[in-house]
């Protein structure tokens, strides 16, 4: 049986033909998801807290920090979830190629 989880609230900042710049909030437990990233992408986090992350693999667990940038690949398939007990925000760059 799937998991029901409240889905994570996603507010498009910016998208044009360079970028798509996206502002995720995700209340506790919510999620995202299951989905594959079509572009490279950067996440900018604006809390500090753990992510669960559900892909092909398995599960992990991120710890994220404000302001603590990454930069990942297309082609990253996951589902994204809030192991925290409060909100958790990030805002995510999509680079179009």
């Amino acid at each position: 049986m799937l998991e029901e989880r409240p889905r994570a609230r996603p507010t498009v900042q910016v998208d044009d033909d360079s970028v798509k710049v996206t502002e995720w909030r995700f209340p506790p437990g919510a999620a995202t998801g299951y989905h594959r990233h079509e572009m490279d992408y950067v996440v900018v986090p604006m809390t500090t807290g753990n992510l669960l992350l559900k892909g092909p693999e398995g599960e992990s667990t991120a710890k994220l920090t404000a302001g603590q940038s990454y930069a990942r690949s297309a082609g990253v398939e996951h589902d994204v979830i809030n192991a925290n007990e409060y909100d958790f925000v990030f805002v995510e760059v999509e680079i179009k190629k």
